[in-house]
């Protein structure tokens, strides 16, 4: 495979930490240029992983080493197909959320916004790295950065129900990285003396050198320090971390935090210890089991909530399983399957998220049982909201079927019949928990608390589109968020069901990743 010696891996993750600066530097003084600076770098950041596309279609490698530490230890970049589909995915939605922030935080007239613009960079320049990293210790380093500067973002409100979800959010992705992940690369460089990712995993000569229990120990240490992924029990972080504003919660969920972590599972799976070593040691079958439990029970807490981040929050912890049960499966279909649920899930789930916060801003509601009629009056976010919500259950036309189903090949493949239960049973939850909204939301009609003495709400800080509101309508009018929040979520709706029809981009991608596996150094 041909190695192509190249900057822009690094230059994808540098131009988001130079905005930040610049975003500080300008700060309240001059908003429109603070801003500026966050969709320039998100779109500069997107042009430079596009540009790297045609070398990895090609079948090439784009490397980097910063600098080396010590033997088989180094700070170095490598863009390959897999890292590439997880840098398209990241720097496009950030575009989008970056717009999507704007109308959130001005309509609401949020406080410290020059830090939360410059965390919001800082995050995707780490999301960057951890998607380019060419070792476990790069990966390591830019994974513990998202971490540091989440946390502001998840404390931004200040209250103290904001700072003790912050500090739970800390404390579990901190604690359980530095007492489990960390211990286990320490362990992997002990047992094979390097760091560096292998397409036929760094394990694989270990074995028959080392005992097949000290690798099973290290791969248990690697899969309880990757937190992010949020499998259970140790999830209870990302409910915590919903006291956030709505685009943070974006980001956590569909952006850069839980998909770092799935990703990073991914990478562990197949480029530390490698599809071979897994199955003859059946840990792959160990952890799609415990991802399917992850993906049933999750689902069940999730039809109990009323609030309608922490129902999302839930939905999350269920859905990103998804995507460590298709890689656990450790054949072809359910590595696509795995794959692509990382952008089917990510278009979805942002969409879920950007309607929920349009919801807030709009009309200050944030639980499920205050949502009756609610589509009357937001019916642009609303139809947002169906076409996500469908996507999550996986019914076609919408994009989550394509992985759902590449995940039941992939569970045939394996001759793991009890795998396609818990994909019927997901699915099934999944439909108890989102159409219920949905109905509510276009069926029943509004509580008559919401108008009270027949007159329509006042919108929220004045955020009700121009023209629209009217004081004696009898709720029926039309009460959306702004357009620069109204614009994203309908893009991410629309582009959930193009990949349904269009997938072709991703999948070749994917197919790329794949060959790499099979054939790659």
């Amino acid at each position: 495979m041909e190695v192509v010696n190249s900057i822009r891996p690094v230059l994808a993750v540098g131009v988001s930490l130079l905005a930040a600066g610049l975003i500080l530097i300008t700060g309240e003084r001059a908003r429109n240029l603070r801003e500026f600076w966050s969709i320039l770098a998100a779109v500069l950041k997107f042009s430079i992983v596009l540009s790297m596309v045609p070398f990895i279609l090609d079948g090439k490698l784009i490397e980097y080493t910063a600098f080396n530490i010590a033997p088989g230890l180094s700070i170095g970049f490598k863009a390959d197909a897999l890292g590439i589909f997880f840098g398209i995915l990241a720097s496009f939605l950030w575009i989008i959320t970056s717009f999507y922030s704007i109308g959130y935080m001005r309509s609401l007239n949020e406080h410290a916004q020059s830090r939360y613009f410059a965390c919001f960079a800082i995050a995707l320049s780490a999301t960057m790295g951890v998607a380019f990293s060419a070792n476990l210790f790069t990966m390591f380093l830019f994974y513990e950065i998202i971490t540091v500067c989440t946390y502001p973002l998840v404390a931004h409100k200040e209250t103290p129900e904001a700072i003790r979800g912050a500090r739970k959010y800390l404390t579990y992705l901190l604690g359980t990285s530095v007492g489990f992940q960390l211990l286990a690369i320490f362990m992997a460089y002990h047992i094979t003396g390097t760091l560096d990712f292998s397409y036929q995993g760094i394990f694989g000569e270990a074995r028959g050198v080392v005992s097949d229990t000290l690798i099973i120990v290290t791969f248990i240490l690697f899969m309880a320090g990757i937190t992010k992924a949020a499998m259970m029990p140790l999830h209870g972080w990302l409910p915590a971390a919903m006291v956030a504003p709505t685009p943070v919660s974006a980001l956590l969920h569909a952006v850069a935090v839980v998909k770092t972590g799935v990703f990073v599972v991914v990478k562990v799976v197949v480029h530390v210890f490698g599809i071979n070593l897994l199955w003859d040691l059946g840990l792959g079958t160990s952890l799609a089991y415990f991802a399917s439990f992850t993906i049933v029970a999750a689902s069940v807490i999730a039809l109990t909530e009323d609030n309608l981040k922490a129902r999302l929050a839930y939905s999350t912890v269920s859905q990103l399983s998804y995507v460590i049960l298709g890689i656990a499966l450790l054949t072809p279909s359910g590595i696509t399957g795995s794959i692509m649920h990382i952008v089917l899930h990510a278009f979805g789930k942002i969409t879920l998220f950007f309607t929920a916060g349009a919801i807030y801003v709009a009309a200050h509601k944030t639980k499920v049982s205050e949502l009756d009629g609610i589509g009357k009056e937001m019916p642009f976010t609303m139809a947002a909201f169906t076409i996500g919500s469908f996507s999550m259950i996986g019914v076609p036309p919408f994009g989550g079927f394509i992985s759902k189903w590449y995940i039941a090949m992939g569970a045939i493949e394996a001759n793991q019949l009890p795998i396609l239960l818990v994909l019927v049973s997901s699915t099934i939850l999944n439909a108890c928990y989102f159409l219920p909204i949905v109905y509510a939301a276009f069926f029943k009609s509004p509580a008559a608390a919401q108008h009270h003495h027949g007159h329509a709400r006042e919108p929220v800080h004045g955020v009700a589109l121009a023209g629209i509101h009217n004081p004696h309508s009898t709720g029926s009018k039309l009460h959306e968020a702004p357009a620069i929040m109204v614009i994203p979520l309908t893009l991410t709706a629309i582009g959930t069901i193009a990949l349904f029809f269009a997938p072709d981009f991703f999948l070749e991608i994917t197919r790329t990743a794949l060959d790499n596996l099979r054939g790659g150094r």
